[in-house]
C-alpha cells in the first residue's frame, strides 16, 4: 500500500481471494445507472434543448463528445478505487493538504446552494402537474424532506433500485419525445460531422455543451458507488468498465433525444425558451399546444424523474464522499473501498450530518433571494471542480500510487488531458463572467 502522507512507493494491486476477473454482464449493471441518472439534471436537458433550438443538429457531435469525455473521467475514478483498494479522497489526501482544503470548502458552499437548486428543480414539475395543491416552496421542501428520509433509512441496494426505476421513466419519456417530433435523420447524420455553427461565441457555446453533458461531482462519486455495490478489487475491472459505458450510452440517448426535440420542435418554429429549469415548463406548454395534454403530462413526469434522480443521487453520493473525507481526516489512516462496501459509511454521523446540511440550511434560501456572494463562490467552485478532478486523476493514475498494470495508457492520458483542458477553459470563462466589481 502506498504511503498516503509521504512519497509513495510502487504499489501492488489489492490481493484478494475473490479477485478473479468477472465477465462483464448486464446483471451487474448498477453504479453506472446511478451516475447517469444523477449527472443528467434538468439543467443539462435545457442546455441541450437550447443548443438544438439555436443550431439545429449542428452540435450533435459535441453532445456525443461530451459523453466520451465523461466516460474517461468516470472510468479513471472507478479504476483508482478498484486497482488500489483505496478511495478517491484517500488518493487526493496523498497529493497534499491543499486537496483537503479545496474539498472542505467546496462541500460546504456547493452543498448549501445546490440543495436549494435541486429542491426547486424537483418542485417545478410537481407544481405544474398538481396546480393549486401547494406553492413552489412547499413542493420544494417536501422534495428535500422525502429525499432526506429515503437516503437516511436506505442503504445503497435500495437506492440503486429506485434510481433504476426513475431512469427507466426518463428513458421512455425522452425517447418517446424524440420519436414524436419526427427527427430529420439525414440532418441528424450530418450533425455527426465536427462543424462549428457560424455564430458569435460558437466555440465557447460548443465547449459549454460538451462540458455540460451529465456530471459534476457525481463523476467522482462513481468510484464510491462502485465500492458500495461490493466491487472492491481488480476482479471487477471489466464489469466496472462495461457498467460505465452503459452509463454514458444512456446519457448520450438522453441528450441526443432532447437535442432532437430542440431541433425539430423549437428550431424549425423559431421558438426560444428560457435557460434554467423554467425552460422545461415552457417546453411543456409548447408540447401541449402541439401534441395534446397527455404528451405534456408525460413529459412533466419525465422532468420530475430527471430532477429527482439528481437530488437523491447527490444526497447519497456526495454524503458518502463527505463521510469518507471525515473518516480519513480523523484517523489519518488509508481509507479503503472495503470500508465503503460494508455500508458503515452510510450509517455514520458524517454521512447523516451532510444529508442534513443538504436539506435544512438550503430551505432558508427558498424563502429569500440567494445571497449574492455565496452564489458567486458556488459558481466558481463548481466550475473549478472538474479541472481539479481531471488533473488529480491524471496525477494519481500516472504515479507509483497506482499499481503499474492499471496506470494510464496513452488513450486515457489523452482523454483526461482533453477533459482537463476543456474544463479549465470553461472554469476561466465562468470566473471571468462573474460580477466581481459588485462582489467586493
Amino acid at each position: 500500500m502506498a504511503d498516503t502522507t509521504g512519497d509513495p512507493t510502487d504499489t501492488e494491486a489489492p490481493s484478494d481471494i475473490d479477485s478473479a476477473p468477472r465477465k462483464s454482464s448486464w446483471r451487474y449493471i448498477g453504479p453506472g445507472i446511478v451516475v447517469a441518472a444523477t449527472g443528467v439534471g434538468a439543467g443539462d436537458l435545457v442546455a441541450t434543448l437550447i443548443a438544438g433550438s439555436n443550431f439545429g443538429y449542428t452540435l450533435l457531435w459535441a453532445a456525443i463528445v461530451g459523453c466520451l469525455v465523461k466516460i474517461s473521467l468516470a472510468e479513471a475514478a472507478g479504476r483508482w478505487h478498484l486497482s488500489t483498494g483505496r478511495t478517491l479522497f484517500d488518493g487526493w489526501a496523498s497529493l497534499g493538504r491543499w486537496t483537503t482544503y479545496f474539498f472542505a470548502v467546496y462541500a460546504v458552499i456547493w452543498g448549501f446552494v445546490y440543495g436549494a437548486a435541486a429542491m426547486s428543480s424537483s418542485a417545478l414539475p410537481l407544481q405544474a402537474l398538481f396546480p393549486g395543491v401547494m406553492d413552489l416552496k412547499g413542493w420544494a421542501i417536501a422534495c428535500g424532506l422525502v429525499g432526506l428520509v429515503f437516503v437516511w433509512f436506505n442503504k445503497y441496494a435500495v437506492f440503486e433500485k429506485v434510481m433504476t426505476v426513475l431512469v427507466g421513466v426518463m428513458f421512455v419519456v425522452t425517447v418517446y419525445l424524440a420519436i414524436r417530433v419526427t427527427p430529420n435523420i439525414p440532418d441528424a447524420l450530418a450533425g455527426l460531422l465536427p462543424v462549428l455553427p457560424d455564430e458569435k461565441d460558437s466555440v465557447l457555446n460548443t465547449l459549454g455543451l460538451i462540458g455540460g453533458v451529465g456530471g459534476t461531482i457525481t463523476l467522482a462519486a462513481y468510484g464510491y458507488w462502485v465500492n458500495a455495490k461490493g466491487w472492491t478489487n481488480t476482479g471487477w475491472m471489466k464489469v466496472m468498465r462495461f457498467d460505465n459505458r452503459v452509463a454514458y450510452a444512456t446519457t448520450g440517448i438522453f441528450v441526443v433525444a432532447m437535442l432532437f426535440v430542440g431541433a425539430e420542435l423549437l428550431h424549425s418554429a423559431n421558438v426560444a425558451i428560457a435557460s434554467g429549469d423554467k425552460g422545461l415548463i415552457q417546453l411543456s406548454d409548447i408540447l401541449e399546444d402541439n401534441y395534446g395534454t397527455v404528451t405534456a403530462t408525460f413529459f412533466l413526469i419525465g422532468f420530475f424523474a430527471t430532477s429527482y434522480t439528481s437530488l437523491i443521487g447527490v444526497w447519497h453520493g456526495v454524503s458518502l464522499m463527505f463521510a469518507d473525507f471525515v473518516a480519513r481526516y480523523r484517523s489519518r489512516t488509508p481509507a479503503t473501498g472495503e470500508e465503503v462496501a460494508t455500508g458503515e459509511r452510510e450509517r455514520s454521523w458524517p454521512f447523516r450530518a451532510y444529508l442534513l446540511w443538504l436539506t435544512f440550511p438550503p430551505i432558508v434560501l427558498l424563502f429569500q433571494d440567494q445571497p449574492f456572494r455565496l452564489v458567486v463562490l458556488y459558481g466558481v467552485l463548481g466550475a473549478a471542480f472538474l479541472p481539479f478532478l481531471a488533473g488529480t486523476l491524471m496525477w494519481l493514475l500516472n504515479s507509483p500510487r497506482t499499481p503499474r498494470e492499471w496506470r494510464n495508457g496513452p488513450l486515457s492520458n489523452v482523454m483526461l488531458a482533453i477533459a482537463g483542458l476543456l474544463f479549465l477553459v470553461l472554469c476561466v470563462k465562468q470566473i471571468w463572467d462573474q460580477p466581481w466589481s459588485e462582489f467586493f
